[in-house]
């Protein structure tokens, strides 16, 4: 690849932060609500114009689980969200809707204008429309001083004591120099999904036609049918899941756009114009074999391709297949995980890979995995968290990352409260297990009578 120099330049500085959130998805989204009202003065830089990540961005139509079948696990700011996007909604939304916690449809309007009451409300800053370009790092090459940013203003920095790395990649922290894994033995990936919304849909001759089949809310004797006739491509045999925001309105997560590789520009390209083509295909198909979708139209498609996996950040603790399988626990736990195992084929041929805890049971997720490995004041949550492929096939869903996004929030706001410049490993983390109880995290039975115990 041929290169050429960039002419140096003086930029302004136009924010000065204790906390610098770069992403916001539900990771950026918690974190920059947890540290803000907390205390700590703090900016979240997102490159769109609203908040949302996968779920608003992507449209993927429902969030997943948040219990283990027998409780919330995810607890705190990502199920006081979910409750607010519910009380947005139309009054048959609120009814059906009310008291379910697992696959709550996904209603994005009304989940962009929560995010963005929230993050008002907490005292955060937000600047949209923002991409960040490159970081800069003290002479140690341990710390990340700023970062530089673009937009319709220009090129200029934020200077920042921490940050919250959001971006679901890593994006900042392999700036940084972070060490990561990506994909399989093979560098495969999990493919991506175009996730859209259908109007003028009849949910009633839908459930009809279920009852009258035999076929099951996902579809497979329609699917396989019409992959038999050639009227869908080879693949999962089956659709990942319908969310009906109403009984006219559905938003559909179905099929795969592989090897795409969500770190790079071309591939998100691709995927965005393969997925919009097979996006048409899929409708076609729906309106041709099942009852209820005869006149589907499509609203809208996601502005981007729903992205399953990317970066994997080595951090100061790796959790792996079997943490997940022994449903361990760890003494620096900042979340619990009940979200089943969930890798999606890398090639049509491949099959999905499911795994589920039995009920009522979770595993920990401890704060040493949000940490870089080499940098001391950079959290990395969310997606790109510190796990082995096994499982970030489970910790990667948005319920999950709201949990590890408030616990990277809360642990900024008690590093920047020292002003002492304190490395993230010297969070206390009691201290930081506390604060996220009384701010209504859940962390399992043990921690709770622990902090009860004042032990």
């Amino acid at each position: 690849m041929k290169t050429i120099t960039m002419p140096a330049r003086e930029v302004p500085v136009r924010h000065e932060v204790e906390v610098l959130v770069v992403g916001g998805g539900p990771t950026g989204i918690a974190a920059a609500v947890a540290a803000a009202r907390n205390g700590a003065r703090t900016l979240i830089v997102e490159q769109r114009g609203f908040l949302g990540g996968m779920g608003t961005v992507s449209l993927v139509p429902a969030f997943c689980p948040y219990t283990d079948l027998e409780k919330p696990v995810i607890r705190g700011i990502g199920l006081e969200l979910l409750e607010k996007m519910k009380q947005r909604g139309s009054e048959a939304y609120r009814a059906r809707y009310e008291k379910q916690l697992d696959w709550v449809p996904i209603d994005a309007e009304a989940l962009k204008l929560v995010y963005d009451d929230a993050l008002q409300e907490s005292g955060a800053q937000v600047l949209y429309h923002t991409f960040v370009s490159e970081v800069a790092m003290d002479e140690a090459g341990k710390r990340v001083k700023g970062v530089f940013v673009s937009n319709k203003s220009g090129t200029s920095f934020i200077a920042c004591d921490y940050v919250i790395d959001a971006t679901g990649d890593g994006d900042i922290a392999v700036r940084a120099g972070a060490r990561y894994q990506q994909g399989g033995e093979h560098g495969e990936l999990q493919p991506g999904t175009m996730c859209y919304l259908l109007t003028n849909v009849d949910r009633g001759r839908f459930k009809a036609y279920l009852e009258a089949s035999g076929d099951t809310h996902q579809i497979p004797q329609a699917v396989q049918k019409a992959q038999q006739a050639g009227d869908l491509p080879e693949g999962r045999k089956e659709v990942s899941g319908f969310a009906w925001v109403a009984d006219y309105l559905v938003g559909v997560n179905f099929g795969h756009v592989f090897g795409i590789d969500g770190t790079k520009a071309e591939d998100l390209t691709r995927g965005a114009i393969d997925g919009r083509r097979g996006v048409q295909v899929q409708v076609a198909f729906l309106r041709k074999y099942v009852p209820g979708f005869e006149e589907a139209h499509v609203v809208t498609t996601g502005e981007q391709i729903g992205i399953r996996e990317t970066r994997r950040i080595e951090g100061d603790y790796t959790l792996v297949q079997d943490d997940f399988l022994s449903m361990r626990s760890f003494a620096d736990d900042i979340a619990r995980n009940s979200y089943f195992i969930d890798i999606h084929m890398a090639t049509s041929k491949d099959e999905v890979t499911i795994r589920h805890l039995p009920r009522g049971e979770s595993h920990g997720v401890p704060y040493r995995c949000l940490l870089p490995i080499g940098l001391d004041n950079v959290w990395v949550a969310g997606r790109a968290a510190s796990s082995d492929r096994v499982v970030q096939g489970s910790l990667r869903v948005m319920p999950n990352c709201f949990a590890m996004g408030q616990a990277a929030g809360t642990a900024a706001y008690l590093a920047s409260r020292s002003r002492q410049g304190i490395s993230t490993r010297e969070v206390p983390i009691r201290e930081l297990q506390s604060l996220l109880v009384q701010q209504d995290a859940w962390l399992g039975e043990a921690v709770h009578n622990e902090l009860q115990a004042g032990v």
